[in-house]
């Protein structure tokens, strides 16, 4: 900090204007339209004069936190967030207009989608060229599923042009499968943009006013791994729909992790690194990733790599043991000093346990960001009952490959809610008691009603019109006229051997209801299988569900404590228990299996469904028998 106090204003001046115009030529370069929306910002700034470069200095003074910062990084930083700031607010109040006439936002949302694509082979066939609103589209468009579009994304992916969607696709997306194979598709400019402008924005906005304090220019832990791409024969990338963080230099020095650990393709030695590098920041702001289930098991590798990590710290070294490449390797060496008072510190914040090891580490840590509903739900719970004790928890978006769904303004509320974003997609609704039927009716945005569940349908930037994405929300209020939402489950993520359907909500409810009865289990992960997958290994002539364990602090239950569950179920879900009491349905079987097999699960899991550690989710229902059989070797009891 003396360093920077001594420099003169001319220096702080030619830097500042270098930081905000490398920040929007990055964010430009990835949103394409973004650098229209804020020309006039850097023009404004390039003639501040020295005076005002000198305030703007002393608000980053005193914003500033942390050591090792170079002036660059922390004047980029500074304009980044003003850039952003301003941006959210923007976005933020057209996002309260279109709240008050939503059929409206939602029209000309799905006409701007159609006309664009008019001229393709697919509006063609569909003759969206004539299409003037909403009801004249849901007549003549039947409601889709991702086999009416398998072939076309097929002929988009062999290089043929103009079939779904007017221009190339950035990247053939994969879905991360938990209702079954993955599924490839589109991914669009206008997709990224407006996730950026909708999504990041608002959100940031959103958190800005919840919590002032990630105004203060500190680092980010951000937990992401490089994902496999491969290309299909036109040149196409395929993979998941994320970009790693090195491919935007300019704004690197937001995260403790150095250029170089990005390109580590091990997901346990980018891991390594990623935490070695956030220990060494004693200042850090914000710990991000997609999901709270990332950041469950980078804590628990923290945990169990404490003493390696610590060693490192205090010998100036990168971990001999891992797979880098020379030249990541050399690269990372250079950035890591003998720091042995700063191990010292650590060592002893291990020796209290791991219960709230978050922020003894870190103690002007402000909050995980990370998506902590649906199937993340149980690792946000751990994470804030062991780890991240007393840590806020912001989970942002409601988003899936299709495209960004909702923002969740209220980041210091319990109950994760999200208001569906009129402009991002067009909406439809689908009654859960209409889900079976061949010609299902769907309602619009502005005819749902508060309590009831639908399934929802998208018409989004990325070649899917009335698309049925399989995700079960719930209205649970309005925000002015659109409605808010809460996920409850994926419609392949269903028990059902006698048609009883158990979500994964009920399901969850349940467990969460014997737990307790179980003295000192706590619970790390679980998943669920019918028993017509595994066939004879089954065992029991009735249908039933087979249910994988692994729990912490109980390593075996006896046959009543296990019974326990089934009884919960029955409670929660009446017509199990119908189907119980007539014997349709047999008693489940309940296995416990041993520490890490749920993270062993995930390795095979993604190698299948070619997904990535930064897109992945649990499935909670598994379809295919190898990952049954893979748990059964997992047991211990």
């Amino acid at each position: 900090m003396q360093m920077m106090e001594k420099l003169s204003s001319k220096v702080i001046f030619y830097s500042g204007t270098f930081g905000i115009l490398a920040v929007i030529v990055a964010v430009a370069q990835s949103f394409g339209r973004l650098s229209m929306m804020v020309r006039p910002l850097p023009t404004a700034l390039g003639v501040l004069s020295l005076g005002g470069m000198a305030l703007i200095w002393r608000d980053i003074r005193w914003r500033v936190k942390g050591e090792n910062r170079t002036v660059g990084g922390l004047l980029s930083q500074y304009f980044a967030v003003k850039v952003v700031g301003w941006l959210g607010k923007r976005q933020r109040a057209k996002l309260e207009t279109d709240t008050h006439d939503i059929r409206r936002a939602q029209e000309e949302t799905l006409l701007k989608r159609l006309q664009k694509n008019a001229n393709t082979l697919y509006g063609k066939q569909y003759d969206f060229s004539s299409i003037k609103d909403c009801e004249v589209f849901r007549q003549r468009h039947p409601v889709t599923e991702y086999k009416h579009y398998r072939d076309l994304v097929k002929r988009v992916a062999a290089g043929e042009e103009s079939v779904l969607i007017a221009e190339r696709p950035l990247i053939l997306a994969m879905t991360s499968g938990t209702s079954g194979q993955s599924s490839m598709l589109l991914s669009t400019k206008d997709t990224n943009t407006e996730f950026f402008l909708q999504g990041v924005c608002v959100c940031l906005d959103a958190m800005r006013q919840a919590f002032p304090a990630t105004e203060s220019l500190q680092r980010t832990l951000k937990l992401f791994y490089m994902p496999t791409l491969r290309h299909s024969e036109a040149g196409i990338p395929i993979g998941p729909n994320s970009s790693t963080p090195a491919s935007s230099r300019h704004l690197l020095h937001l995260y403790t992790t150095p250029e170089p650990a990005f390109r580590v393709p091990s997901e346990r030695d980018a891991l390594y690194l990623h935490l070695l590098f956030a220990l060494k920041d004693r200042s850090l702001g914000t710990i991000e990733s997609n999901f709270a289930s990332t950041v469950f098991y980078a804590f628990r590798a923290l945990q169990e790599r404490w003493e390696e990590l610590l060693t490192d710290i205090e010998l100036g070294r990168v971990n001999p043991a891992l797979q880098l490449e020379p030249d990541v390797r050399a690269a990372l060496e250079k950035l890591v000093a003998a720091d042995p008072g700063r191990a010292a510190e650590l060592r002893a914040h291990g020796e209290g346990g791991f219960e709230g090891i978050v922020l003894r580490v870190w103690p002007q840590l402000n909050l995980v960001l990370a998506v902590d509903s649906g199937s993340n739900q149980i690792y946000g719970e751990m994470l804030r009952q062991h780890y991240c004790k007393g840590l806020p928890f912001y989970s942002p978006f409601y988003a899936a490959t299709e495209g960004l769904i909702g923002v969740n303004l209220w980041p210091e509320q319990e109950r994760r809610q999200y208001l569906l974003c009129p402009r991002s997609m067009f909406c439809e609704f689908l009654p859960e008691a209409s889900l079976d039927e061949e010609d299902p009716q769907t309602l619009l945005m502005d005819q749902v009603q508060e309590g009831r569940n639908y399934e929802l349908l998208v018409t989004n930037a990325s070649g899917l019109f009335r698309y049925r994405v399989g995700d079960i929300i719930k209205v649970v209020g309005f925000h002015n006229k659109c409605p808010v939402v809460e996920f409850q489950y994926r419609r392949g993520q269903m028990l059902n051997v006698r048609g009883e359907k158990v979500s994964e909500a009920v399901f969850l409810g349940a467990l969460q209801r014997t737990l307790p009865l179980w003295p000192g289990a706590k619970l790390v992960d679980y998943c669920c299988a019918e028993n017509g997958i595994l066939g004879e290994s089954a065992g029991g002539a009735q249908p039933h569900y087979q249910v994988f364990l692994e729990l912490k602090g109980v390593r075996d239950l006896s046959e009543e404590q296990r019974y326990k569950l089934d009884h919960c179920l029955q409670e929660e879900s009446a017509v199990y228990k119908s189907f119980r009491f007539k014997g349709s349905i047999g008693p489940m079987k309940v296995h416990l299996v041993r520490e890490g097999a749920f993270q062993e699960l995930k390795g095979q899991m993604m190698s299948y469904s070619n997904t990535s550690p930064n897109t992945f989710k649990m499935h909670r229902v598994i379809r295919r028998k190898e990952y049954a059989d893979f748990l059964f070797g997992k047991t211990i009891s």
